[in-house]
């Protein structure tokens, strides 16, 4: 009798997964066993005569179907753009360097992946086949062009050239499709403080314009932008897209935003019921369903909402569905046992409804939470959260869908993405172009308090390792600096909002005085729930310290202390 081959840990791992995924239904994925291994159920096979070939295994589950796939830089751009970091010196730039035209990152010709002509008769195989050359046509036609997607070349002038990553998951694409086919009203989100980034004018005219559908323009955050620059970004928006409606949006409304480095907004009960734009979004939609469908039920929900106290929270009451409103793909069968076509129609079953689109980490998600006043779907600072698309009803004549986050085909820098978390930031090859871009726009010495540079100025390499001392970041085995991980965290506190980095729209500086003066900007502001905020003076650390107490008419208080530094952010903070 042979002796039997040692059987380690890992490979006991590797049976016990392999059994898991046979009760599941799914194929193993691990290796087939040896001729020394004690998983007989797989050494036997199957029912079938040993010359047979063994049948073929099911579809297997894969969790990574709707994960983002998004591109990134190659081993030489990588060296290139580190060695960059560590010699370029860093210069703050005007504020006119802020400005950013939607026309520069949506440039002409950049399209994203439409949904091929399709049927209720076609088969699943036949449907899944032409979407999967459609979309192979689409990729092909932009390399066609000369770029790469996914490929990024940075040069030295800091200016991406060819096309910044987007998404290349059909899953994900497949999930815009389908919302944006059921929705009534789509509402595009975007970040208030990078709008160009936010609304694909190619997106913005297929919903106007193809589909025939009315689109609302939220800006969402509008609290981590000045108020000036929020109605700047919503005339422009209304100017380039006559049919959308723009609606302000913010879930945390607050003071105004400082130029600082703001602390984190604690989470406090009843956060959904705060929210701002709720009541504008219900008048937007209003408008466009022009007594269509009955919306008397969302608007005495609002009002509930608005008397209820506010650290009270909805109770989680999920509203029930219209008599006949079932899931759109289940049709009664046709002649041959075919489902016959379909058209899309308006207002189906007398239901209004709302999808939520947009790039990852606009507050898709947030904003729905808002809309219903209570946390229905998960949120996260991580983008790609959302996986497939999910629908829950406001009423029982509003429904609300909510899309996962795509990145759309553009022209936009790279670093810019990053600081927009567009891209995850645990996954970053080269953080440290987007900390330069981030330092060359704001001055973070004197925000974060750092320490004089060792050189003759900062660059963007110094920034992190400054930021790693004072931090008290350090690599494991030989205790230096841990440049990454003060790479990383910058770039949270920037995706964040605590490093508040604002676009301008086009011609911005030449006309500040006048939106600064305009009426809307002090609507916005009493709408967020701040005023102007005052500058700090040179040397204060962040705009955020609040004053405890009042200063008394009748004396004078004595100095306070010099704030500590090391106490700006809590140690779990980064």
């Amino acid at each position: 009798m042979p002796r039997k081959l040692p059987f380690s840990a890992k490979r006991k791992k590797q049976q016990l997964r392999d059994r898991r995924e046979r009760k599941r239904g799914d194929a193993p994925a691990g290796p087939a066993p040896g001729p020394g291994s004690r998983s007989g159920s797989r050494e036997r096979g199957g029912d079938g005569p040993p010359g047979d070939p063994p049948p073929e295994p099911p579809r297997r589950h894969d969790p990574g179907r709707f994960r983002l796939q998004l591109g990134g830089p190659r081993g030489q751009a990588l060296e290139r753009s580190r060695r960059r970091a560590q010699e370029e010196l860093l210069e703050l730039l005007p504020e006119s360097a802020l400005e950013l035209d939607p026309d520069s990152v949506y440039g002409p010709g950049l399209d994203f992946p439409r949904r091929p002509p399709w049927s209720f008769g076609m088969s699943p195989e036949e449907l899944r086949a032409r979407e999967e050359a459609a979309f192979g046509d689409f990729l092909r036609g932009l390399g066609d062009t000369g770029d790469t997607p996914g490929d990024i070349t940075v040069d030295s002038a800091g200016d991406s050239r060819g096309l910044a990553p987007f998404e290349h998951n059909l899953e994900t694409w497949r999930q815009l499709w389908r919302v944006l086919e059921m929705s009534d009203i789509v509402l595009i989100i975007a970040d208030a403080r990078h709008p160009a980034l936010g609304v694909p004018p190619a997106l913005a005219a297929h919903v106007t314009q193809d589909l025939g559908k009315g689109l609302i323009l939220i800006l969402n955050k509008v609290d981590l932008a000045p108020p000036a620059v929020a109605v700047a970004w919503s005339h422009l928006l209304r100017a380039r897209h006559g049919a959308a409606r723009v609606v302000p949006f913010s879930t945390a409304p607050g003071p105004a935003p400082g130029p600082g480095l703001q602390k984190r907004q604690k989470k406090r009960g009843g956060r959904w019921g705060r929210a701002v734009g709720p009541r504008l979004l219900l008048e937007a939609c209003e408008e466009i369903v022009a007594g269509a469908v009955d919306l008397s039920s969302w608007r005495a929900r609002l009002e509930r909402a608005e008397q209820r106290p506010e650290d009270e929270e909805e109770e989680e009451e999920e509203e029930e569905p219209p008599a006949g409103d079932e899931d759109e793909e289940e049709e009664g069968a046709g002649p041959g046992g075919v489902a016959p076509p379909r058209q899309w129609e308006r207002y189906r079953h007398g239901v209004l409804t709302l999808g939520c689109v947009g790039l990852p980490n606009a507050g898709k998600s947030s904003v729905l939470n808002a809309v219903l006043g209570r946390g229905a779907v998960g949120v996260s600072r991580a983008p790609g959260r959302t996986r497939y698309f999910q629908t829950h009803f406001l009423t029982a004549s509003v429904r609300l869908c909510d899309c996962p986050g795509l990145v759309f085909p553009s022209r936009a820098p790279p670093e810019l993405q990053v600081l927009a978390g567009v891209y995850p930031i645990a996954q970053l090859q080269d953080p440290y172009s987007a900390v330069g871009f981030l330092g060359s726009r704001l001055a973070l010495p004197p925000l974060l308090q750092l320490r004089p540079p060792s050189g003759p100025g900062w660059t963007a390499w110094e920034l992190c390792e400054a930021w790693a001392e004072k931090r008290g970041y350090k690599t494991a085995r030989a205790a230096r600096n841990d440049v990454a991980r003060a790479a990383n965290a910058l770039l949270r506190l920037a995706a964040e909002g605590r490093l508040r980095l604002c676009l301008r729209p086009p011609g911005y500086c030449q006309q500040k005085e006048h939106w600064e003066l305009h009426p809307d900007t002090a609507a916005m502001a009493a709408m967020t729930g701040g005023g102007a905020a005052a500058p700090p003076p040179p040397g204060a650390a962040s705009s955020s310290e609040e004053d405890e107490g009042e200063e008394s008419d009748e004396a004078t208080p004595p100095p306070s202390p010099a704030p500590n530094p090391f106490a700006l952010l809590g140690e779990d903070e980064c």
